[in-house]
């Protein structure tokens, strides 16, 4: 949403003046420092909401402790007791940003304290996720199966399976998400028809794609036509990275998957032959090339709903109805929040079923009364439309409206349904963003000539033998 959400900071201070990160502030990352607030409502089981263990309906009212690096599901929880006046669950939510790390540090710390302030629900990104899910804080989180979300419900929705493997420790599911992140091809349509005769997607896609080779051949099309493929090298990175076979660390050792090495000779390609205009990510350069201000205008980029909605809308407004997506070279994802549970929740029966019917209404209700139908068709706050996004179930995109006047009214969920099955989960660690940062400052002193490759090999292993302590 940690580079992912360094920049997302920014983009959820704007997110939040389109109300509530609706829809898909999905890099999810709040500006707001420390904070906690409270909010109540009552419950009761019923509704195609209620999870397989029912809902807290009768008896005293049950009070959840909700963590959070933004105020995103925070707010869920007032659509939730709008929706569910009768339930008995209140809300105590505490939103941390994950600005300078704070995040993690004081959520370990409210894990292993233990008592009756611990986090009942608590959030992670995917930068950091792997951690809760299946690393070192992994055994704190309950099993879904604990809490009486099963299978069967997973399957029904169509939860996007990169997301299942990313929330689950040997085969046992312990978060979900409810959003979608897999990525796509986004790219001005007036810079395709110049160069390639037609802005359809499904040409383009063909042009750019399957492979990296085709991705090359169309580059020289567009540096024919005064054109950049994209703004800089860390466009292809979260593909890559995203799509490699094995993750960083393989039998307790670090390993550099051939995919992510090849980002090396890939990177070079694109500065050597003048691909690019040479910006990192996450800068005023990156941004300025969405609006077309650079120094060559920029074909496209690569990214999820969210890189459309908080970050090129909100940086380059004046392009809007000239862009468009397509299938990616390769597929990957992007980002994302899972949602987890404390098993401390599983010894109170009454949490426990208050806990389980608030994250199958977020992560599993399929339902129009579900969170992910209001967060796909951008319908959070009664009587405005708000910004439509990407979520984790298929079969919710499917009934939704993904039309977007940004992308000159093209439904985006044709592409990302799709973007989705293409994802994978099973590359991640949970030392990613630390060595992603490493590998990705080696890259670019081998492109700009500041040491030869393998130079840049080795001093990737020392410098995270060094931070991390992990052997290569």
């Amino acid at each position: 949403m940690k580079r992912t959400l360094a920049l997302i900071t920014a983009i959820i201070m704007l997110a939040s003046l389109l109300a509530a990160c609706g829809g898909g502030n999905k890099n999810n990352n709040s500006d707001s420092s420390s904070s906690s607030s409270s909010s109540s409502s009552s419950s009761s089981s019923s509704s195609s909401s209620s999870s397989s263990s029912g809902g807290s309906g009768s008896g005293e009212k049950v009070t959840l402790n909700l963590w959070s690096f933004t105020d995103e599901i925070p707010k869920m929880t007032e659509k939730y007791k709008q929706l569910f006046p009768d339930r008995n669950v209140e809300f105590n939510s505490t939103i941390i940003s994950t600005t300078d790390n704070a995040y993690q540090p004081a959520l370990d710390q409210a894990l292993a304290a233990g008592g009756k302030d611990a986090p009942d629900l608590y959030a992670a990104e995917a930068a950091f996720v792997l951690k809760y899910t299946q690393g070192d804080m992994s055994d704190f989180a309950a099993s879904y199966a604990d809490l009486g979300l099963t299978d069967q419900m997973v399957q029904e929705a169509g939860i996007a399976e990169y997301t299942i493997d990313i929330g689950s420790k040997d085969g046992e599911l312990k978060a979900l998400g409810y959003q979608a992140t897999g990525g796509a091809f986004i790219y001005r349509r007036s810079l395709a028809k110049d160069t390639f005769g037609t802005d359809d997607p499904n040409t383009i896609k063909n042009e750019i794609g399957p492979g990296w080779d085709k991705f090359f051949a169309a580059a020289e099309k567009l540096k024919q036509k005064g054109y950049a493929i994209v703004s800089g090298d860390g466009d292809i990175w979260h593909a890559i990275e995203n799509s490699s076979d094995k993750g960083w660390i393989v039998d307790g050792k670090l390993y550099i998957d051939p995919k992510r090495e090849e980002f090396l000779d890939l990177s070079k390609r694109l500065k050597d032959n003048g691909y690019h205009n040479d910006t990192q990510d996450w800068t005023e350069a990156w941004y300025a090339d969405m609006k077309g201000t650079g120094p060559k205008p920029v074909f496209g980029f690569f990214g999820p709903a969210w890189l459309i909605n908080y970050v090129i809308g909100q940086h380059a407004p004046d392009t809007a109805g000239d862009w468009a997506i397509t299938e990616p070279p390769i597929g990957f994802f992007w980002g994302g929040t899972w949602l987890l549970a404390n098993k401390n929740v599983l010894q109170d029966e009454a949490k426990k079923k208050a806990v389980a019917d608030f994250i199958h209404w977020v992560t599993l209700d399929a339902s129009e009364q579900g969170l992910q139908y209001f967060w796909a068709n951008g319908t959070m706050v009664d009587g405005e439309q708000g910004t439509k996004d990407t979520v984790a179930s298929s079969v919710v995109m499917a009934k939704s409206n993904g039309e977007l006047d940004f992308l000159g009214g093209q439904n985006m969920f044709d592409v990302f349904v799709s973007a989705n099955k293409f994802a994978t989960g099973k590359n991640l660690t949970q030392y990613d963003q630390s060595i992603n940062d490493i590998w990705r400052a080696q890259v670019r002193e081998y492109t700009a000539g500041n040491k030869s490759r393998d130079q840049a090999i080795a001093d990737f292993k020392s410098t995270v033998k060094d931070e991390l302590g992990i052997d290569n």
